[in-house]
């Protein structure tokens, strides 16, 4: 469950919007994600894809939507449409870009899920089966079930959990869980996931399994820096379940949920836009992340690609620059802001982002709310967007 300072850090909505309204039409609109144009390319030949002995169709469909496969995260809870399929010794593997999500279970089917810019997450399947030809199925009612409820905002949106797993991958549901996002602390997060890396003397709730009592040895599971003697990492593409792709994992599912919730408001003629506005904002500036105690340190090439995508200004500066020693990101203010998904938000709401974002970043003095962003950080965020960030209000620029 979440604790109740998280609460307070994201306002829970009671509005459950109607995915069949006219302004919505989640279920007759075509959607415009990846995946979906994954398919269209498949379906008319400019696009193939290629299965392998290993992993079947993965790799391929991995190559096709640009996903790093360093972005690896395995999850051994049974916590997902395939839990007969999902044990300690043959997790769930989860692979991401900033837009869309690719997961795998040895024996079963290939899982996507992509941003549709106004739909929000959009669900799909491909079987491991050879074919002259693989589509890509559409799936709504059995992922809403789990994606469409108060944990995603109340809009088709995603979620990390943290769960007290037993050595058989079974929840011990009375023994609590977390939604996890930047909020977090560690110490609630990764419970059922294998996680590879360092962080010194902070503690997490990963790589080892929950007693008949529900508690965990943390101390087993710290610092684990290969699998080794806990899965057979030969049966994945990488050996790894990297820390600092599941740090970014949790930031990136929870804004994701927000920039959908307030395109929807927006739509519906909802007055509650404007306070969405406000949550959208200090999401985005990590107004209120958890620090880091310790230095993190990952065990894969995530970071470096990560960082490599830019885009940077004249003096290198990118917004994907990591910290990492106390807190994600050097210059926190998220990469989400390049996305698809914030582009296709509809113009008041998105200009009201904007001008909120200016605002704080203008702010010489004390910053009631925003006490962690610097005036440096200030000044180096207001410059990387004045250089990378297209459509960005004149107002910006110096």
């Amino acid at each position: 469950m979440r604790t109740a300072a998280a609460l307070l850090l994201l306002a829970v909505p009671t509005f459950v919007p109607r995915l069949d309204d006219p302004r919505i039409r989640y279920y007759e609109a075509a959607p415009r994600d990846l995946v979906a144009d994954l398919d269209r390319r498949l379906a008319d030949g400019t696009a193939k894809l290629e299965f392998g002995e290993k992993w079947g169709y993965l790799e391929s469909v991995l190559r096709e939507l640009k996903v790093p496969v360093s972005s690896q995260a395995l999850v051994f809870s049974k916590t997902s449409l395939q839990v007969a399929k999902i044990s300690p010794e043959h997790p769930r593997a989860i692979y991401f870009a900033d837009d869309v999500y690719v997961a795998m279970v040895r024996g079963g089917l290939i899982e996507l899920a992509a941003v549709d810019p106004t739909l929000g997450a959009v669900f799909y399947t491909l079987e491991q089966k050879k074919a002259a030809q693989p589509r890509l199925l559409r799936r709504n009612a059995e992922c809403l079930n789990c994606h469409f409820t108060v944990n995603t905002s109340y809009v088709p949106g995603f979620l990390t959990r943290s769960v007290h797993a037993n050595a058989a991958g079974e929840p011990m549901v009375e023994s609590g869980s977390y939604l996890t996002d930047h909020h977090s602390p560690i110490v609630q997060r990764w419970g059922g996931w294998y996680v590879t890396g360092t962080h010194g003397a902070e503690r997490h709730l990963g790589n080892v399994f929950a007693n008949g009592s529900g508690k965990v040895d943390v101390e087993r599971g710290a610092n684990v820096v290969d699998l080794k003697g806990r899965v057979n990492a030969a049966q994945y593409p990488v050996p790894s379940s990297d820390l600092v792709a599941l740090l970014v994992l949790n930031h990136q599912v929870q804004l994701h949920n927000l920039i959908t919730r307030l395109g929807y408001e927006f739509r519906l003629g909802r007055t509650e836009w404007k306070d969405t506005v406000e949550s959208v904002v200090r999401y985005m500036l990590f107004a209120d992340e958890a620090q880091l105690r310790y230095p993190v340190a990952g065990t894969s090439p995530f970071r470096a690609e990560f960082e490599a995508r830019g885009p940077a200004d004249g003096r290198g500066r990118s917004l994907r620059q990591m910290d990492l020693d106390h807190r994600l990101f050097r210059y926190p203010c998220s990469y989400l802001i390049y996305s698809e998904s914030f582009d296709a938000l509809p113009d008041e709401p998105k200009q009201a982002v904007y001008r909120r974002i200016w605002e704080i970043l203008n702010v010489t003095g004390p910053l009631a709310g925003y006490g962690r962003l610097s005036a440096d950080d200030r000044r180096a965020i207001l410059e990387i967007l004045a250089a990378t960030k297209p459509g960005l209000p004149a107002y910006f620029r110096p």
